[in-house]
């Protein structure tokens, strides 16, 4: 048996264990179903491991815990961006579309680049 739409929510929620229940699967959607955002993640974890490791300052830990979640929010609004534009397009090439999707896995990069810039300042001097 298949749901029609008006079986599914398509109103505000109205209680926050609700809100919060959608944003938990929302979340779990994101990193199970995006290949980067599992790259993301090891990258993370690496870096998590490693600041134990070093015994990173706080004000390490806080640039590192900066970086990682500037890169999960960059990866979250690109899976948003390209969904949005898949909906919408339906499978139709549209310049207008593709530039959406390339200024948004750009912020990506974007993201990841910095990250990157911070571990490295972070880390390199302690490799020595």
């Amino acid at each position: 048996m298949t749901m029609d739409s008006h079986d599914k929510q398509t109103t505000k929620n109205h209680r926050f264990t609700q809100a919060l229940y959608h944003a938990i699967h929302g979340t779990w959607d994101v990193f199970s179903r995006e290949r980067n955002m599992r790259y993301h993640v090891t990258a993370a974890v690496v870096a998590v491991i490693a600041g134990f490791w070093f015994k990173i300052s706080e004000q390490e830990w806080l640039w590192i815990i900066f970086a990682i979640f500037f890169v999960f929010l960059s990866e979250f609004a690109n899976t948003v961006a390209e969904s949005l534009t898949d909906l919408i397009v339906r499978g139709r090439y549209d310049p207008l579309a593709k530039r959406i999707k390339d200024v948004s896995a750009g912020s990506v990069l974007l993201s990841a680049t910095f990250a990157v810039i911070v571990g490295a300042i972070i880390f390199i001097p302690k490799f020595f």
